[in-house]
Order: structure tokens, then sequence, then C-alpha cells
């Protein structure tokens, strides 16, 4: 029996909110002030049971036929999304807003720079789109990753931008509780997989009040119009919406 349950929580890593024995052990997390606590969103840290074991997609793949071979090989990696299924070591720590990371890896502040930086590149490729008379992207694309490659941000990527990106629209979006989310993680010494994880179900809940819209959550906010919705956002609406359908269906 003891090898049901990984042993440490970084080898957990992202799935480290599936095991409720965590979940019991430290408590539910409350993403909301003492005085406005509310138990309906007590599945915005953990989610419904089993909903966080939905492999990461790879929108690049969507609808494609992979031969045999890869599949067999892609087994012992973990799927990353869009077309990033390389083993995942997070290169971040989760910290407090303004703390500075100590150590090899980042900070989260760092992170969310990033995205700023992304954002820059972004009007540097529509600028020289408009030159040339060229058709500008609205979006980041890997127009924009190769052109932040050749500017010498080699260090911003499509598969780390992409995997974090619901992460940083969460911070856009409602910072009080990303920083709400990020002290009560770094308090409990959790990893930033849990943490990445934990900033899925605020949005589900932000979809669910704007109609289950979650691309037009995306396409109101200034900072977040340039980034694609992560599948697995869209998903994990998806499996709300048909729950909550089903449950006024009994009633």
């Amino acid at each position: 029996m003891c090898g049901i349950f990984p042993g440490t929580r970084e080898q957990r890593g992202d799935n480290g909110m599936m095991f409720p024995d965590t979940a019991a052990q430290n408590g539910p997390l409350n993403l909301n002030s003492k005085d406005h606590a509310q138990h309906e969103h007590s599945h915005g840290l953990f989610g419904p049971p089993g909903l966080l074991a939905l492999p990461e997609p790879s929108s690049d793949n969507e609808g494609r036929q992979i031969p045999r071979k890869k599949q067999k090989r892609r087994l012992s990696r973990e799927p990353g999304e869009d077309g990033d299924d390389r083993t995942r070591e997070h290169p971040f720590i989760v910290t407090e807003p303004g703390e500075v990371a100590r150590g090899k890896k980042n900070g989260l502040d760092y992170l969310f720079d990033l995205y700023e930086q992304c954002a820059r590149f972004l009007d540097e490729v529509q600028q020289m789109a408009r030159e040339r008379g060229e058709k500008c992207p609205t979006k980041v694309t890997n127009q924009v990753f190769r052109h932040a490659k050749l500017k010498g941000a080699s260090y911003i990527n499509k598969p780390k931008m992409r995997h974090y990106v619901h992460c940083y629209a969460l911070h856009c979006l409602d910072k009080d509780k990303s920083n709400f989310l990020r002290k009560q993680f770094k308090e409990r010494g959790e990893n930033v997989g849990a943490w990445r994880q934990a900033c899925y179900f605020p949005l589900v809940d932000m979809a669910r009040d704007n109609g289950w819209d979650i691309e037009g959550v995306f396409v109101r906010n200034e900072k977040l119009r340039i980034w694609y919705v992560p599948t697995k956002l869209r998903q994990l609406c998806h499996f709300e919406k048909s729950k909550d359908s089903d449950s006024c269906s009994y009633e």
C-alpha cells in the first residue's frame, strides 16, 4: 500500500494537490479574508476530487495522429501544455510579493515580469510588421518568442510562458487573491507546482460569474488579451459547467 502515494512533496510536483491526505493534514486554505470566509470557495485551492488529474493538453498536437513509437516514449514524461512534454522541473520558487528569491531559482515577481517583457516584444514585432506592410500579430505567438531570442532574451520561451500563463492571469485579474495564495503557499512550504495548480480554480470561479466565458475574461483585460487561454483552463471550466448543469437538472 505504501506505493500508492509517492513519497516527498517535491516528487509529487503539480499533482501534490490531488492527494486528500495532504489536504486533510494541512487543512483547507481560504482564499478570502477571515471576515469574508465562504465555504463555496474551498474548491478554489483543491478543486473537485480527481479534477486536477486531467492531463496537461498540448494545443500543438490536438487532432493529430501520434505514431505509436512516440506515444510509448511520452509515457515516461510529464505532459506539458502547448507542445511541451519534457520532464517538468520548475525553475521558480514560491515567494511573497516584493520578496527576492535566494539561490538558483527565481521568485514569482520575476516570473510575472517575464510576461511584461513578452508584451514589449510583441509591440516590437507589431511595429516591424507595420513597417513592412505585413499582418500584425495580435497575440504572443512563436514569432514573438523567436524575436525575443534574437534580442538575447533566450530565457523567454514558449513552454515556460504557456505553462504559467493562468498564474499570471490571476495576478492581473485579482492581485489580492493572487498575493494571498502566494503568502499561504510560502508559509506552508509548498512548491511552485502546487501553487500553480491552485491558481486554476479562482479563474474557474470568475468564468462562472461571467457566464462561463473564460475567453471574454481574458479579452477584456488589457494585459491578458494578448495571451491564449490555456487548454486545461478551458477543460476545467467545461467540467464545472457540466457539473452545474447536471445539478440543476436534478433539482
